[in-house]
C-alpha cells in the first residue's frame, strides 16, 4: 500500500475532484512535518511519493527541495540522483542536471535510461556530438531500446542532418508502425528537406494516431501552403485552432493564406487575433499594414508599420512600407525619409532603389533619381523595366548615347516588350538613324500594334519619309 493512504474512495468520476484534494491535504500534512524535521517522519518511501507527485504535475521548485532531502537519507540512489537530475533539465539548470546524472552513472554506469536522459541534457545545451554518443552507449547496452534510437534522431535533426534522421526514424517506424512521434518528426525532416508530399504523408500518419495533436494539424497546413493549396491549408490551420484557439502562428500563417487569396477582410481579423496574443509581433504588425494597404486604407495602414517599427525599428520592410502609404499619400517628404531610412539598413532592396527612383522623379528631382534607377539595374541587371525608366530619364536629361545603351540592355533583357523597342526607335530617330529606328520600331509594332498610332501621334510627320513609310501603311 502506498505511504500516502487514500483508502475509502471508489473510482468514480464525481468523487475525482474529492479524492484530489484529499491528496493534497495529505501532501501538505506530510510536508509540513518533513520541514519540522519530525523523528518519525524520515520515511524514504513517503518522500519518494510527494518527489513523484511533484514530478508529475510539474512542480520542479518542489520537487527539487524533497529530492534533496531524499539524496541526505539515501545518497547512493542513482535512480534519485537521476530523478534530480531530470527535476534541474526541467528547471534548465542543464550544467547542474549533467552533474546528478554523472553521479548516477558512477554507481550504474550501464543504466540505458540513465545515459538518454544524460544525452537529451546535451543536447539541450547544444553538444551534439556528446548527445549522440550517450545515445549509442544506451544502444550498446540495449540494441533493442526504441527511445535511445529516437533521440539520437531528434538530435541529429536538431544539428540539420536531416538525411540522416530519416533513416532513423524509417527503421524505428519498420518496427513500430504506431510510432506516432516517430511519423512526427519524419514529417518535420521532410519538409526541412523541401518534399512537401512526403512530409504531408507523414502528418497524416501521425494525425491518424493522434488527432488532437494541434502541432501537427500547423505543420501540415504549412505543408499545404508549400503544395500552393492555400485552401486545404486553411483548414488545417482551423483544425489546429479547434484544438487550441490561442495558438499565435496558426492565426498568423492562416491570415496569410487568406491574404494571398486575396481575402483581406478576413486576414486582417486573423492577424488581430495573432496581436491579441502577441502583441509585439512585428511580421504580424507588418502583414496587417500590407493588408490595410491593399486595400487603400493607407492611413490604417501607416499606424500598422508604425507598431512594427516601435517593437523592432531596424525591419526595413516596415520601412518600406510605410513609406510607400506615404507616397500613395502624396506625403512625399515623408516618403522619402522612410526610403532612406529603410535603405541605411539594408541597401541591396532593388524594389526599395526602384520605389526611391519614381518618388525623386515624380517630386522633379529628376537627376537625383537616375542613380537610384541605375542602383536598381545593378541589383537586377536583368530588369527590363528598371533599363526603359533609367533610358528614359537619361533620354529626358539629354544623355543620348547613354539612353540608347540602356534601351539596347532593356531589349536584351526582354525581346518581347513593345516598349523597349518602341523608346530605342524615337532614340535612334533622334540620332538620325532612321533606318535602324524602322527595324525596331518594326519589332515594337509586331508586339504591340498600338504602339503604331502611338507612333504617329509622337512623330506626325513620319508618314512622309521614305524609311517610315512602307511601315506606317494601312
Amino acid at each position: 500500500m502506498s505511504i500516502l493512504d487514500f483508502g475509502g474512495f471508489d473510482d468514480e468520476p464525481e468523487d475525482e475532484e474529492r479524492r484530489r484534494e484529499r491528496f493534497e491535504e495529505e501532501l501538505k500534512r506530510f510536508q509540513d512535518m518533513l520541514k519540522d524535521r519530525a523523528p518519525d517522519i524520515t520515511n524514504v518511501e513517503a518522500l519518494e511519493e510527494i518527489v513523484a507527485y511533484y514530478l508529475d504535475h510539474e512542480k520542479y521548485e518542489e520537487a527539487l527541495h524533497f529530492i534533496n532531502q531524499l539524496l541526505s537519507l539515501i545518497p547512493y540512489s542513482a535512480e534519485n540522483w537521476q530523478r534530480k537530475g531530470i527535476i534541474l533539465s526541467n528547471l534548465f539548470k542543464y550544467d547542474s542536471a549533467l552533474e546528478c546524472y554523472d553521479r548516477a552513472l558512477e554507481i550504474n554506469p550501464v543504466d540505458p535510461e540513465l545515459l538518454i536522459n544524460k544525452g537529451i541534457t546535451l543536447d539541450d545545451l547544444g553538444r551534439t556530438t556528446e548527445a549522440i554518443t550517450c545515445f549509442e552507449q544506451a544502444l550498446s547496452v540495449d540494441p533493442s531500446n526504441e527511445e535511445a534510437l529516437f533521440n539520437k534522431g531528434v538530435t541529429l535533426e536538431k544539428a540539420g542532418r536531416y538525411e540522416e534522421s530519416v533513416q532513423i526514424f524509417k527503421f524505428i517506424l519498420e518496427g513500430t508502425p504506431s510510432h506516432k512521434d516517430a511519423w512526427y518528426e519524419m514529417g518535420y525532416c521532410y519538409d526541412y528537406l523541401e518534399k512537401p508530399e512526403e512530409s504531408f504523408r507523414c502528418y497524416e500518419e501521425h494525425l491518424r494516431l493522434d488527432p488532437y495533436n494541434y502541432n501537427a494539424w500547423y505543420n501540415r497546413g504549412i505543408v499545404l501552403n508549400r503544395m500552393l493549396q492555400p485552401h486545404r491549408a486553411i483548414e488545417s490551420y482551423d483544425m489546429a485552432l479547434a484544438i487550441h484557439g490561442d495558438f499565435a502562428a496558426a492565426w498568423y500563417n492562416k491570415g496569410n493564406a487568406l491574404a494571398n487569396l486575396g481575402r483581406l477582410h478576413d486576414a486582417i481579423a486573423c492577424y488581430r487575433e495573432t496581436l491579441r496574443l502577441e502583441p509585439k509581433d512585428v511580421p504580424a504588425w507588418h502583414n496587417l499594414g500590407n493588408a490595410y494597404e491593399e486595400l487603400g486604407e493607407f492611413e490604417s495602414a501607416v499606424k500598422c508599420f508604425t507598431e512594427a517599427l516601435k517593437f523592432d525599428p531596424n525591419h526595413y520592410e516596415s520601412c518600406f512600407g510605410r513609406g510607400s502609404c506615404y507616397d500613395s499619400l502624396d506625403q512625399h517628404r515623408r516618403a522619402l525619409t522612410d526610403y532612406n531610412r529603410a535603405l541605411s539598413i539594408c541597401r541591396d532592396y532593388p524594389e526599395l532603389w526602384y520605389a526611391k527612383a519614381d518618388l525623386l522623379y515624380n517630386m522633379g528631382r529628376v537627376r537625383e533619381s537616375l542613380l537610384s534607377y541605375r542602383m536598381v539595374t545593378k541589383l537586377e541587371p536583368d530588369n527590363y523595366e528598371a533599363w526603359l525608366d533609367y533610358g528614359e530619364t537619361l533620354l529626358e536629361l539629354g544623355y543620348t548615347k547613354q539612353a540608347l545603351k540602356a534601351f539596347d540592355r532593356s531589349v536584351d533583357a526582354n525581346p518581347y516588350a513593345a516598349d523597349s523597342y518602341y523608346s530605342r526607335a524615337k532614340v535612334l530617330i533622334l540620332m538620325n538613324r532612321l533606318y535602324e529606328a524602322a527595324e525596331s520600331l518594326k519589332s515594337s509594332f509586331q508586339l504591340d500594334p498600338a504602339k503604331r498610332s502611338e507612333f504617329e501621334q509622337d512623330f506626325p510627320g513620319a508618314k512622309g519619309m521614305k524609311e517610315f513609310r512602307s511601315l506606317l501603311r494601312r
